[in-house]
């Protein structure tokens, strides 16, 4: 036996270990260096994969670095201004109940000019789920500073820290969500390790399975890196997310109802 036939015989369905998920499509992404976008992506399409719903899901991409989200998903999409994404998710789910709707946002996006949408969808507790990438800083326009922004976080637009006396305080957007009575399931979360990513996963098969019930919204935070951003290599920026992120936004469900 040549030990060509050998490795014929070793890649049999059989004793496949892991392989792609064919919702994740061959598209290079776009993202930077140790970018958190990109393992996100992978563990929303596993996860649509392993429910078996890719022909029935519907993604609402946002404005900034995860506009292209629909290049990397195989998956229904729409394209929602900046920082309307639930609202477009809303008319959606409401109009086509029997799909699982979700909306993919970054910080500038959801917290800043969208601040209201979320809010609002969130009191009304809609039937979709809503991820929410933390990397405290706008990515694609530059690096300037974000809601999330830390206190004294050097960025584009606050070149000497952030001053919380001129510009506020970094904003925990999934705690005052929390607070809302449309919330159902309310979760920060992360993906810089497997294990991280595994707890990431079920988070958001419980978010999907939750729309099915239609008693409110599902919103799963994730913390995330930002390497142009910070100035940092990938190794460091997962280094600086945990002495300086986790802290100020503990990882954890908020709440689950």
């Amino acid at each position: 036996m040549t030990a060509t036939t050998e490795l014929k015989n070793i890649i049999n369905e059989e004793n496949v270990v892991y392989k792609k998920t064919s919702v994740l499509l061959d598209n290079e992404m776009h993202y930077c260096p140790g970018c958190t976008h990109g393992v996100i992506h992978k563990a929303i399409a596993e996860v649509i994969d392993d429910m078996d719903i890719q022909e029935k899901t519907i993604g609402v991409s946002p404005v900034g670095c995860s506009v292209l989200a629909y290049n990397y998903l195989d998956i229904d999409w729409q394209q929602a201004a900046h920082g309307r994404a639930p609202a477009l998710a809303t008319a959606t789910s409401r109009l086509m109940p029997e799909k699982y709707v979700f909306t993919y946002q970054g910080d500038g996006d959801l917290a800043s000019i969208g601040c209201a949408e979320i809010m609002h969808a969130c009191n009304r507790g809609e039937s979709i789920v809503v991820f929410f990438v933390n990397n405290a800083i706008y990515g694609m326009t530059g690096g300037q500073m974000a809601p999330t922004t830390l206190e004294g976080q050097v960025t584009a637009t606050s070149p000497y820290g952030r001053d919380c006396q001129t510009t506020g305080f970094p904003m925990r957007i999934s705690e005052m969500l929390a607070m809302l009575p449309g919330t159902r399931f309310v979760t920060r979360e992360s993906a810089e390790t497997p294990g991280a990513v595994r707890k990431l996963k079920k988070a958001i098969r419980k978010g999907f399975e939750n729309t099915r019930e239609n008693k409110g919204i599902s919103f799963i935070e994730i913390v995330g890196t930002c390497s142009s951003g910070w100035k940092l290599s990938p190794v460091k920026s997962n280094e600086w997310m945990k002495e300086n992120m986790f802290p100020y936004y503990p990882l954890g469900t908020l709440k689950d109802e």
